[in-house]
């Protein structure tokens, strides 16, 4: 008899494979912008052939990493996307049939690769008010949970952990023996960041992705910080040259540049509080915490009518969010710089009339 995994059969998955060149992007928290085309057209002048015929090396740009976030080359593993290191700690740190917490709305994926392999997700929901009780969140590591995940700031919400609830989680996560997966994806929009407890404590693991301020979701890179024993397990589970060397070659060359990093936070931290403030004085509400984006209230067209007009009249990428507290069905917006922020407006009242 033919075997087929049932885990796999009965996995709910969607592949959205609908064209988005010429959009403005505003729908998958990307830099709707993008790196400039001069500094782009920079570090491709550095490919050879020899660059593309080789399989990728990972050495060089490991030891520049390291360096540059503080940790040893052993405290890192690169992975295609941050999605892949978390499929990978998913998979090595839970049993089948055992439990992975976490909290509910979050990354849509926790949960798909629980259900890949075979896992159980479960969650604490926010309240009403989109709210978490982290007293709640804490209380529910208990000693069947085999891992325990945290996004900070989490997506969608975008609300944050402080020092003292992230010191008493991995105190839970230690007094019952549940491994600890801290997501760091939008980092850099919320620099308050937890590496130390992946470098300090065993069953800890850290992971970061170039995709959203570094605007390099295109090259699929990622990384999974933790102590040497830990990373070496998630290295396992890598395919052989699971990195591109289009991706460490833009990456390296953006931490190398002196700046550019501090350059792309801040245009985009700009072009939210230019966002907010130009949405406030039209007389929107908006609901915005950490992170690359913002939930927006209509004042008279429908949501879902406003993200279909946006798309087919206005070439425009945003997203529905229903019933949200305060708002109701309301738009989800990723942010970008100033000057995108202005014809996402300009359409917006264009529409919502």
């Amino acid at each position: 008899m033919y075997y087929i995994n049932e885990d796999i059969v009965n996995l709910n998955r969607i592949f959205d494979q609908e064209g988005r060149d010429g959009y403005i992007r505003m729908d998958l928290n990307e830099n709707p912008v993008g790196l400039s085309q001069e500094f782009i057209d920079e570090v491709l002048s550095n490919v050879t052939p020899e660059l593309l015929a080789k399989y990728p090396e990972q050495l060089e740009f490991t030891t520049k990493l390291a360096e540059f976030i503080g940790v040893q080359i052993e405290n890192i593993c690169l992975v295609n996307g941050s999605a892949e290191g978390i499929r990978n700690v998913i998979q090595a740190y839970s049993r089948p049939g055992g439990k992975v917490l976490s909290v509910t709305p979050s990354y849509a994926m926790y949960d798909v690769y629980c259900n890949m392999y075979g896992r159980n997700s479960v969650h604490v929901e926010y309240d009403e008010n989109l709210n978490m009780n982290i007293d709640d969140f804490i209380n529910a590591i208990q000693d069947d949970i085999d891992l325990v995940i945290v996004l900070n700031p989490n997506n969608p919400v975008g609300d944050v952990y402080t020092y003292e609830e992230m010191d008493q989680i991995v105190e839970a996560c230690k007094e019952h023996e549940c491994n600890l997966l801290i997501d760091e994806a939008y980092f850099y929009f919320y620099p308050n960041s937890f590496i130390k407890y992946a470098l300090e404590n065993d069953h800890v693991l850290l992971t970061r992705t170039f995709s959203k301020v570094f605007s390099l979701a295109g090259t699929r890179l990622g990384y999974v910080v933790g102590k040497p024993n830990d990373i070496e397990i998630v290295q396992k589970l890598c395919t052989p040259h699971n990195i591109n060397a289009f991706g460490m070659l833009f990456a390296q060359a953006i931490i190398e540049k002196e700046g550019m990093i501090d350059d792309l936070v801040e245009k985009q931290l700009n072009g939210k509080h230019h966002l907010i403030d130009r949405l406030t004085e039209k007389g929107y509400i908006v609901s915005a915490k950490e992170g690359n984006f913002i939930f927006i209230k209509p004042k008279i067209v429908d949501a879902s009518e406003i993200v279909e007009k946006m798309k087919y009249e206005k070439k425009i990428l945003i997203k529905v969010y229903k019933n949200v507290p305060e708002l109701g069905d309301c738009l989800r917006v990723s942010i970008g710089e100033s000057d995108v922020m202005d014809k996402f407006i300009e359409a917006l009242e264009d529409i919502d009339r």
